[in-house]
């Protein structure tokens, strides 16, 4: 079977010229083993010089002369479309942000697993947890954990706690003049007290 004929509208050297600015590894590559086949070197040599297969040069000819050099870079699509309209989405980012409520949700922090529960009622789709992981990311939203807090807890108490026991201190010990650290009585307390 004959080889099929290179499109000429660009010469060799116009070729490696767009390969040198080009950004794109693969591009290049192909770049390169156009010119080589153009300057008439064996479509096998010219291939192998850029690292692939005989067969894979020409099909990368034919997409170079149905599409000239944008047809050289890789067209992989946009993948699986979301299974959550932005509507859809811009609502689950609001219930996530929102934060689950102990009382209505009966949970404390949203799991993965309670979202793709809430998914699944509020909107009929079904995902993996896996896959609401990857659309929680894709709507810029990181999973961290609160601090934990006992729900029967009394803030004031805990505040008042802190307020009445301020002889105990973490961090840097009090300053003391320049004598033995073992000799210091204000500093031995502090050691005590942690």
């Amino acid at each position: 079977m004959p080889a099929h004929q290179i499109r000429s509208d660009l010469s060799p050297e116009e070729l490696r010229r767009l390969a040198k600015l080009e950004t794109d590894a693969r591009v290049t590559r192909r770049l390169l083993a156009l010119a080589n086949a153009l300057d008439g070197m064996s479509r096998a040599e010219a291939a192998r010089s850029a690292g692939m297969d005989r067969q894979t040069l020409r099909d990368w000819v034919i997409r170079y002369n149905d599409g000239g050099v944008a047809a050289l870079a890789d067209d992989w699509g946009d993948g699986r479309p979301c299974r959550l309209d932005e509507g859809q989405q811009a609502v689950l980012k609001a219930i996530v942000l929102r934060g689950a409520d102990r009382e209505k949700d009966g949970i404390s922090a949203w799991r993965v697993s309670d979202l793709c529960r809430i998914v699944e009622d509020r909107f009929g789709v079904h995902y993996a947890e896996s896959g609401l992981t990857r659309l929680l990311h894709a709507l810029d939203l990181s999973w961290q954990t609160p601090r934990p807090r006992h729900p029967k807890a009394d803030p004031a108490a805990q505040e008042a706690f802190k307020k009445s026991s301020g002889g105990c201190r973490l961090g840097s010990p009090p300053s003391t003049p320049k004598r033995s650290a073992w000799s210091t009585p204000s500093l031995r307390k502090w050691k005590r007290c942690l």
